[in-house]
């Protein structure tokens, strides 16, 4: 079939089109919605997929967390006698650096190992405080999470044995503790103590929802200090604390009746390949309890396989909301067939016309053809643009992520043209088979 003819029947599908344009309209509305929710849903699959990357880069890769476990017992309660007296039975050191030090020994798949201890004080510059999150830790911590340093230094190693009064700071308090000064060699105080500034974090992009989800706090407001220094200055060994949960990690303040022995609120353990997470927390486990004197005074949490687990729950829930879109279009194309075969009935003169002045059955196949392709691109079209919308809607109203791609709007307009073309094969032969003598004669 040469250009002319071709865009001759092209031209004759578009004035057919046009001239049912109600009906063209209804019959691409199972398009449009199909279209849309195929859209929608590769984009909800998407930004669920991103928030699990978002939450991976926030926990670190092939991580292991070692949580301290604190008992709460409540004043007076029957049960607090009886888990008093079973928990005088065994002694647990806790969570130390001694723990950190074994690990390193016992466990030799094992990347880095970086111990870390939080408060939750007030910090003040000048005239300006703040809340800040204290953090006792090693520069293995920056290692493991990828944060920069983007002015000043690390910890050296005299810093990090003599437990000297030296600080690094996230990006947020340097902005709001500092107010556009040069942080580094200045003092701040913290809590009791003075601490000196010197080094300042690259700022961290943190996503707000997926930070959420995993219950991480927001690294830029932190300070971090050496852990000998955390220990030997801010932790009151032997006292009562009250234990709070503050972006994954545990908090302690004065006059609680959580009695907390740790040194440590947790300690994280990165292992060098991803197939070693499960056997090497299940070899953690069986060294702490040992060390610990079968006391279970921790929690051992994976937390990469963990959002596996839930990537993969999403996986399934977003193959079945794509099945039910697809089901849509699938409805959609049996619209468009069924249309196009009552189409066919209804122009049987004109089909006769046609062919009495030359036209072939290829060119009759050809033109209901582009009339079922033209129906349904146009609703691909329109499903796309609405799809889009749903998208953003999806994000405003419900703040779920939504990540719209291009080969989802490739796909889409892939799939509504192959539905034309699918279900307007058998209304267009239905059309190149009528006889024309019978046809011009159909009233």
């Amino acid at each position: 079939m040469n250009r002319e003819r071709l865009l001759l029947n092209f031209n004759i599908a578009s004035d057919a089109v046009l001239g049912n344009l109600f009906r063209s309209v209804l019959t691409a509305l199972g398009i449009i919605f199909g279209v849309a929710a195929v859209i929608a849903m590769m984009a909800i699959g998407k930004g669920a997929q991103q928030e699990i990357l978002d939450q991976l880069k926030m926990v670190g890769v092939n991580n292991i967390e070692i949580k301290a476990v604190v008992e709460e017992t409540e004043g007076g309660d029957e049960n607090s006698e009886e888990a008093e007296s079973t928990s005088k039975k065994r002694y647990s050191p806790g969570l130390s650096l001694n723990d950190v030090a074994a690990i390193i020994k016992v466990v030799p798949e094992v990347a880095h190992v970086c111990p870390e201890a939080s408060l939750k004080p007030n910090a003040i510059y000048k005239d300006v405080q703040k809340s800040i999150n204290l953090i006792g830790t090693e520069m293995q911590f920056f290692d493991i999470f990828h944060f920069n340093i983007k002015k000043g230094n690390g910890f050296n190693q005299k810093q990090m044995s003599y437990g000297l009064p030296v600080c690094i700071i996230g990006k947020n308090v340097e902005a709001l503790l500092f107010r556009g000064e040069n942080a580094l060699g200045k003092y701040m105080k913290c809590g009791n103590h003075w601490l000196k500034v010197i080094g300042v974090i690259e700022k961290i992009g943190v996503n707000e929802s997926a930070a959420k989800s995993a219950n991480i706090r927001d690294y830029n407001n932190d300070v971090y200090i050496p852990i000998n220094t955390f220990l030997s200055r801010y932790k009151d060994h032997g006292t009562d604390a009250t234990m709070e949960s503050d972006g994954g990690m545990t908090v302690y303040t004065s006059g609680s009746k959580a009695k907390s022995y740790h040194d440590l609120d947790r300690i994280i353990v990165q292992m060098r390949e991803p197939e070693q997470l499960t056997q090497g927390g299940s070899l953690l486990e069986k060294m702490l309890l040992r060390r610990h004197n079968e006391v279970p005074d921790f929690e051992i949490v994976i937390p990469e396989l963990l959002l596996k687990q839930q990537q993969r729950s999403k996986d399934i829930f977003n193959w079945v909301l794509l099945s039910i879109a697809f089901i849509s279009l699938l409805v959609g194309g049996i619209g468009i067939m069924n249309i196009m075969l009552a189409s066919v009935f209804e122009r049987i003169k004109e089909i006769g016309i046609r062919m009495s002045m030359g036209a072939t059955q290829g060119d009759i196949i050809m033109q209901f053809l582009l009339e079922a392709v033209i129906i349904s691109l146009t609703g691909g079209f329109i499903g796309i643009f609405l799809g889009v919308i749903i998208s953003f809607v999806i994000t405003l109203v419900t703040d779920i992520q939504t990540l719209i791609s291009w080969g989802s709007v490739v796909v889409s307009f892939v799939v509504s043209a192959g539905v034309g073309l699918i279900f307007g094969i058998m209304p267009a032969r239905k059309a190149a088979l009528q006889d024309p003598i019978t046809s011009l004669r159909y009233e």
